[in-house]
């Protein structure tokens, strides 16, 4: 689907959204990928604030920390400290997790950032599209 930050293509197995590709793939449809494509339809509309949709939040800390970064209300920020302590787990290790987030946009990770550094984004236009989504959102940047 198109987006303001380029194409990109939702993929799911097992009746879940499994990642978000930054880039055009007509691929399959599905309900499932069909009503996703609408609700980001909807954020980047501005109708939508919170995505409704059955995600893979993976295992373990990388589980924990997803589910942090999508209770973080659109709008808001949240540091990776802040992160850290609510998953009990290191600093680094969230930031890590973060970066290996594979719906970004849907489980919002650039609404994570360093206390004193913006942190980094893995979408094509990095950090420039962090912000983006941020503006986007509403959200005050440092």
């Amino acid at each position: 689907m198109p987006t303001p930050f380029g194409p990109v293509t939702l993929v799911e197995a097992a009746g879940v959204l499994v990642r978000l590709d930054w880039q055009a793939d007509p691929g399959e449809s599905s309900p499932l990928l069909e009503e996703a494509a609408g609700q980001m339809q909807a954020y980047f509309d501005r109708r939508l604030s919170r995505f409704d949709l059955p995600f893979d939040w993976g295992t373990g800390l990388h589980a924990r920390v997803r589910r942090a970064m999508a209770a973080i209300p659109c709008g808001e920020t949240r540091t990776y400290g802040q992160i850290a302590k609510a998953v009990d787990a290191p600093a680094q290790a969230v930031g890590q997790a973060c970066g290996a987030n594979p719906l970004p946009i849907l489980i919002p990770c650039h609404r994570v950032t360093g206390t004193d550094w913006f942190g980094g984004f893995s979408a094509p236009g990095g950090v420039e599209t962090k912000a983006a989504l941020l503006r986007h959102e509403g959200a005050l940047l440092i």
